[in-house]
């Protein structure tokens, strides 16, 4: 082979090798798709421009309201009176015709301490919208994530199962070769031949598994599961920053979007109570009209001027006297729903001070664990390829490398669980601190990078 051959090679090699690196699907990309078709998220995108709308309303209730209104009304009309008959020539006592009439109002509030409070209520209300997008989208980041490192870890399992299952294969061939020659027992080929078996099921049952796991990453993302990371490939797990139980319960208290809307809520119904409060005290408001009249037909000047004009400004006070106690029930329904929504809010912060603890110190162990099963996994190693020297040997038997190579591949799918718990605990922390953004799938994306 020559040297340019070898360069064409090595060339093609690493174009290959790019173009699948092109090809792999990162997480952070099938978040963003995700974003683009998962219904739930759709859904509450609307559900934004709805809530947004809420302050606009708010702001409607304190500017003028200016109103037209028209009618058309048929009359007929026949008089009696007892008039001089001079007089009474003059005037026709039958009449019919119509009378028309236009009229623009205006209401511009000057005091509604009501509307004042209702007006800060709806642009809570709006604040509360943005925080429940927030939260959907944290919630579709977290469910993206552990779809794909679900379909991860049925991957990196179905790959173990496959070696193991291929090396038990060679092992029971090698058995068997044994066994026909006269050197080997037939209950080496027998016992080879059941790990096998057992591992083929195992190899159905992770098949089984890896499918789910990408039918479910399909059907919320969109995107096909095929072309993802390889886990295999990660051999450096960052620890978490900061590094304190303290600093990330703190951050979830302030910063979790569960939280933040169950203090708005609390925030709506405290301005409930204060809203019906306020419906006792008087209103008033500045009134303006313009009318214009006219009429149609033979109706006599007595029922209809010919045409009118009018034009009126004033004040118009409203001071509620009795509303057969439908306020004071309405004030002591949203007393009950303030006491509802404060320990709905401190139940809010203790599950969410929980979940930063529970995922903390998964995250913790995890990374542990990790170091523990990665040195357990060269030991066993170690150990069969000292088993199967030894057989060779003759100081050990097909049953004990057979032993030892499912010590190993166990070895193998437990440090691969190990790294998927820790990744997950690390979305599962960033979430309930409320900082899981694409940022933070950036920052797993780079570990899971060769």
């Amino acid at each position: 082979m020559n040297l340019l051959f070898k360069k064409t090679l090595f060339a093609l090699a690493l174009l290959a090798a790019a173009g699948a690196h092109s090809q792999t699907l990162r997480l952070t990309h099938a978040f963003q798709q995700a974003l683009r078709s998962d219904p739930s998220t759709l859904a509450a995108e609307q559900a934004l421009l709805a809530g947004r709308e809420k302050s606009v309303q708010g702001e409607a209730l304190l500017k003028p309201q200016v109103s037209l209104g028209a009618s058309v009304t048929g009359i007929s009309s026949h008089a009696y009176s007892n008039w001089p008959e001079a007089a009474a020539s003059l005037v026709s006592p039958d009449s019919s015709g119509h009378v028309g009439e236009a009229a623009v109002k205006v209401l511009q509030p000057l005091y509604n301490a009501s509307y004042s409070a209702s007006k800060q209520q709806l642009i809570s209300q709006t604040a509360g919208a943005e925080i429940r997008w927030t939260a959907a989208v944290q919630d579709l980041t977290k469910r993206v994530a552990e779809s794909y490192l679900a379909v991860l870890s049925a991957q990196d399992s179905l790959r173990v199962t496959q070696a193991e299952e291929a090396t038990l294969a060679e092992q029971r061939e090698r058995a068997q070769a044994r066994f026909e020659v006269g050197s080997g027992r037939i209950t080496d080929v027998q016992e080879a031949q059941a790990r096998h078996d057992g591992t083929v099921a195992k190899l159905i049952g992770a098949q089984s598994a890896l499918a789910l796991r990408q039918a479910q990453f399909q059907s919320l993302t969109g995107a096909s599961a095929q072309g993802l990371a390889d886990l295999a490939r990660v051999s450096r797990l960052p620890a978490p920053t900061p590094d304190l139980l303290q600093d990330w319960q703190r951050k979830g208290l302030e910063r979790n979007a569960y939280v933040q809307s169950k203090r708005i809520e609390l925030d709506v119904a405290r301005q409930e109570v204060a809203k019906y409060r306020l419906d006792s005290r008087p209103t008033l408001d500045l009134v303006g009209a313009y009318t214009m009249k006219g009429k149609g037909g033979d109706l006599s000047p007595l029922v209809a001027a010919d045409r009118e004009r009018t034009a009126s400004v004033g004040l118009q006070l409203s001071i509620p006297l009795y509303t057969g106690g439908t306020l004071n029930s309405r004030e002591r329904e949203a007393l009950a729903k303030t006491r509802q929504a404060e320990q709905e809010l401190a139940g809010a912060q203790q599950d969410v001070q929980l979940q930063i603890h529970d995922a903390y110190l998964a995250l913790h162990t995890g990374l542990a664990r990790v170091q523990a099963l990665q040195r357990a996994q060269e030991s066993s190693q170690s150990a069969l390829d000292a088993t199967v020297l030894g057989r060779d040997l003759g100081s050990r038997s097909q049953p004990d490398v057979l032993d030892a190579q499912q010590r190993f591949y166990a070895a193998q799918l437990d440090a691969s669980q190990a790294r998927i718990d820790v990744l997950l605990a690390q979305v599962r922390l960033a979430w309930a601190a409320g900082e899981l953004s694409e940022s933070a799938l950036h920052a797993i994306d780079a570990t899971l990078s060769p």
